[in-house]
């Protein structure tokens, strides 16, 4: 039933019931999820918390804030990217689990903004996050709430950027967990789950042949190799474009052809930005493009494609597709943008599927019990979760994938942990 006690800001309270399907879906593809919320159900160890999640707004994060709901927070819920939200998982939330959502599909900054101003009024005294805005906002913002807040925990390399700056600087308030750092995080979700879903989204963006393309991949972290590597499968010519040479090292002795961006405009035919960084693919880049190229970004915010200033350059936009534009440029060339420059595998798809996020989102709740028990003897500054947790997270993921494996004798155990043993 719909409860009448919650203020929220959604677009139709009428899609609940589809979102609640989604949300049920998600949740059978996610069992190590399930056994954190079975357990906190239990120990309720967030009783008495109450919970701000900036997040995109999807099935599987939905799944999340329910666990979290269960283990006692009072939780809310607003969306940290304002194409990437599911309208019916925004109204399932708010009808069905009465836990208040501020994220409406295409809103406006202003209103993404405000959003996160309804985050911080529900005083928070843990918080999750997607890309640093909100705890960014809070320190510029909200400052007297900063005593009150255990941590907080962080989903993205962009994010995890942004607190490394705020730790090195002094001006983090409170510790953090750099969830993107775990093994079971970036290892998975990163590599096989951006991959996967970066293409997912090219392909329902343009429905374009990836096979005999040139595919240019700027960034070649763990995201990057995802994406390198699926376009490499589809039967791209995949070049990669770094600045740290030993990732850029990696790629060229994986087989990828390495070059400086510059240089890979000329012959890119689809490009695809992949590191949190501000324009990676630049004006001079994009001009110099071929006519009918494709630009796209997966990292986390729009900045890293400068399509803002490539309406200097520009004749006429035309709506191709709903997540596809061509800007018809002075010069006579078009330049296809995929999702309007945003995360193309979240606004023009769905991300990562279900099963993938199931190690992401075990980290993340998880990374939030870790502050909760540790209150008050942490300090401020961006923690990893313990290497024990990362294990644990593989063994019930392993258990649910049906898959056993070895364990060390006794003998094997002691000859690694003794020099003397022949």
């Amino acid at each position: 039933m719909l409860t009448t006690e919650i203020k929220y800001d959604i677009k139709d309270i009428n899609l609940a019931q589809q979102g609640k399907n989604q949300i049920d879906w998600a949740f059978k593809d996610m069992p190590v999820l399930k056994k954190i919320r079975e357990r906190f159900i239990e120990e309720k160890p967030f009783a008495g918390l109450k919970l701000s999640a900036c997040v995109h707004v999807t099935k599987e994060t939905a799944a999340l804030c329910t666990v979290m709901q269960a283990g006692g927070a009072d939780a809310l819920l607003v969306a940290s990217n304002p194409l990437s939200t599911q309208d019916d998982v925004a109204a399932a939330l708010v009808k069905y689990y009465n836990i208040p959502v501020y994220a409406i599909a295409g809103e406006s900054v202003d209103q993404y903004r405000n959003h996160i101003k309804e985050a911080l009024n529900h005083n928070p005294d843990i918080i999750i996050d997607d890309g640093c805005d909100m705890v960014s906002t809070l320190h510029a913002t909200r400052p007297d709430l900063l005593g009150k807040v255990i941590g907080s925990t962080e989903e993205t390399t962009t994010g995890i950027i942004r607190l490394q700056a705020m730790e090195k600087q002094g001006t983090l308030g409170f510790p953090a967990v750099g969830v993107n750092t775990s093994l079971t995080k970036h290892l998975y979700d990163n590599r096989y789950g951006t991959g996967q879903s970066a293409f997912d989204g090219v392909l329902r963006a343009a429905n374009i042949l990836i096979a005999g393309k040139t595919v240019v991949v700027s960034g070649y972290g763990w995201c990057g190799k995802g994406v390198a590597l699926r376009a490499k499968a589809l039967g791209a010519n995949v070049i990669v474009c770094e600045v740290d040479p030993l990732k850029a090292l990696e790629a060229a002795m994986e087989g990828y052809r390495v070059m400086p961006i510059a240089k890979a405009a000329l012959e890119g035919d689809l490009f695809l930005t992949v590191t949190g960084d501000k324009h990676v693919v630049d004006i001079q880049h994009l001009l110099s493009m071929k006519d009918g190229a494709f630009v796209g970004n997966v990292g986390h915010f729009d900045w890293e494609v400068n399509v803002g200033d490539l309406k200097a350059y520009t004749k006429e936009i035309r709506q191709i597709r709903p997540s596809l534009q061509e800007y018809v440029l002075n010069n006579g060339k078009s330049i296809y943008v995929l999702a309007e420059g945003r995360l193309v595998n979240l606004v023009a798809a769905e991300g990562h599927p279900a099963s993938v996020m199931d190690m992401s989102f075990a980290n993340q709740a998880l990374g939030i019990e870790f502050l909760v028990k540790n209150r008050g003897r942490l300090e401020n500054k961006l923690y990893t979760l313990p290497h024990d947790v990362d294990v644990k997270i593989a063994q019930l993921k392993l258990h649910s994938m049906g898959i056993s494996i070895d364990t060390l004798t006794s003998e094997q155990a002691e000859y690694l942990n003794s020099w003397k043993i022949n």
